[in-house]
């Protein structure tokens, strides 16, 4: 079972990684005013949403859904924080949705946020990996 929890923890980092640095490309992205720039930016977007943020999210929750079907469920089915983690969890993979959107707009050249948005936006998952870590590990309720 702790071999299940550490593979869901790493690819749990990597997916958050993603979840971090991809806005961060769309804040320079979205400052960028040549072509070359642009073009650079795009392959970096899709290597990083393609290559190690889906991947990563999705090895997560099928380490995460293991776990729960394992365990997880049993002992802690009617605990209100494994609820809530799980509610910030739809949470997070509604964010990666909308960077997915947001990397086909920059992607077609339809981009129509400014780099303050994405500064924004990029505040995001830190909001979802503390509330995770804190809802997992101290189980508050």
């Amino acid at each position: 079972m702790l071999w299940l929890k550490a593979l869901h923890l790493i690819f749990m980092v990597t997916w958050f990684a993603g979840l971090f640095y991809l806005p961060r490309l769309y804040v320079y992205h979205a400052m960028s005013s040549d072509e070359i720039s642009h073009e650079r930016f795009k392959v970096m977007e899709r290597k990083l949403f393609y290559g190690i943020m889906t991947p990563g999210m999705i090895v997560t929750f099928i380490f995460g859904i293991w776990m729960l079907v394992d365990y997880a469920w049993v002992s802690y089915g009617t605990s209100g924080w494994l609820h809530a983690k799980l509610g910030i969890l739809v949470l997070a993979l509604i964010y990666h949705y909308f960077c997915w959107v947001w990397l086909k707009a920059f992607k077609h050249d339809r981009n129509t946020h400014s780099h303050v948005y994405y500064r924004w936006m990029n505040e995001v998952p830190v909001l979802f990996l503390v509330g995770i870590i804190i809802l997992a590990v101290v189980k508050p309720f």
